[in-house]
């Protein structure tokens, strides 16, 4: 073992993340600060160790598969640095679970609008996985909150981008490239988000015909199809809600009664022009489960089918979308790309990625094209 591999070993050794189920590998360190993961990360690219970066394991299924040197597990940077509720701002680490900066929040009535299930997802990997909550339909996707972003980046500098205030800033957006980059450009530290306030009233509504909900209700949090029906979610104040609930004629309940994910051994993201949502579920097997997000594009689908996927990109991709794998038994990756056919961006892609990670040690592999 050469004395850069024995340095980075005595330094894992230092950084033990909590026991919980982890995927194997050589090394493994959970740093707790921005300092330790900026040398580990300067260490490992010395040593030109593959890195997995590992948060809450929640969306690992995206993208190629990485065997890793070293797991870097990033849920020892938990905390929340700075809450301003008057300027509507919170401050927190990557590793900080959604769900519990959600919890934090809400006691003074705001939100960030992340997605909260599964429970274990965390800031920095919802932020990398680009995954937006189903409220996307009217406060829009995750990143638009992103107002700044400090990474490490895979030779173990630490870069900041954006603004607290105000995105005032040249050069690279890294708020908006850090959103669904699967950690390819650098590890996420620390982020600040925009929040909102909570409304004072929420109900479901089930209705017959999803392409009616536009012109009845201006903009609902959501409009989401499964197998069993079509719910369109709304917020505001009481009598807002309770109009709403009269124009769209259909039986209403309080609160938001969310979809559970599509079972199914594999999981995909059919990803297609917002417009064409209905006309893709007349695309889909028939023995498929699915969540399908109105106004959006995109449906979130479950299946054993292998056959279907591949037909079911084929058209998709002809029609100017894709048919993402979300998680599967690692076995299918060998049969099917995870992402279909690369971007014609995938040069300027690498070039860009060099910036940052001249080694390519961050999850080399999981982006498009096996970037």
């Amino acid at each position: 073992m050469t004395s850069i591999k024995v340095a980075l070993a005595n330094l894992v050794s230092q950084m033990q993340p909590p026991e919980s189920q982890l995927p194997e590998a050589e090394l493994v360190a959970g740093p707790a600060t921005i300092e330790e993961l900026a040398h580990l990360l300067a260490q490992a690219n010395a040593a030109g160790l593959k890195v997995l970066v590992w948060g809450g394991g929640s969306h690992q299924g995206l993208g190629g598969r990485v065997t890793p040197d070293l797991l870097l597990v990033t849920t020892a940077l938990d905390r929340i640095i700075a809450w301003e509720p008057e300027d509507l701002t919170v401050v927190a680490e990557g590793g900080v679970a959604a769900a519990r900066l959600e919890d934090h929040l809400g006691g003074r009535g705001q939100t960030a609008l992340l997605p909260t299930q599964p429970l274990q997802a965390t800031i920095g990997g919802v932020i990398a996985a680009g995954i937006s909550s189903y409220r996307r339909g009217r406060y829009g996707p995750t990143r638009d909150r992103i107002l700044e972003v400090t990474l490490v980046t895979g030779d173990g500098r630490v870069v900041r981008g954006g603004a607290r205030v105000v995105k005032n800033v040249t050069g690279y957006d890294l708020p908006r490239l850090a959103a669904g980059s699967l950690g390819s450009i650098g590890v996420i530290a620390s982020v600040c988000l925009k929040l909102w306030p909570l409304s004072a009233a929420a109900a479901t509504v089930v209705v017959d015909d999803p392409e009616r909900v536009a012109a009845l209700v201006y903009r609902p949090l959501a409009i989401i199809s499964t197998r069993h029906n079509t719910r369109v979610y709304l917020a505001g104040t009481e009598a807002e809600v309770n109009s709403q609930i009269g124009r769209l004629g259909g039986d209403g309940q309080l609160g938001h009664d969310w979809p559970a994910d599509p079972p199914g051994g594999m999981r995909w993201s059919l990803r297609v022009p917002p417009a064409l949502v209905n006309y893709a579920l007349t695309k889909l097997p028939s023995t498929w489960s699915y969540v399908a997000q109105h106004g959006v594009g995109l449906v979130e689908a479950g299946s054993d089918d292998l056959e279907g996927a591949v037909e079911l990109r084929e058209w998709s991709e002809a029609i100017g979308g894709a048919l993402v794998l979300a998680a599967a038994p690692d076995e299918v990756y060998g049969l099917i790309d995870p992402w279909g056919t690369p971007p014609a961006t995938l040069d300027l892609q690498r070039r860009l990625i060099a910036a940052f990670d001249p080694g390519r040690i961050l999850n080399p592999g999981r982006l498009p094209g096996g970037v």
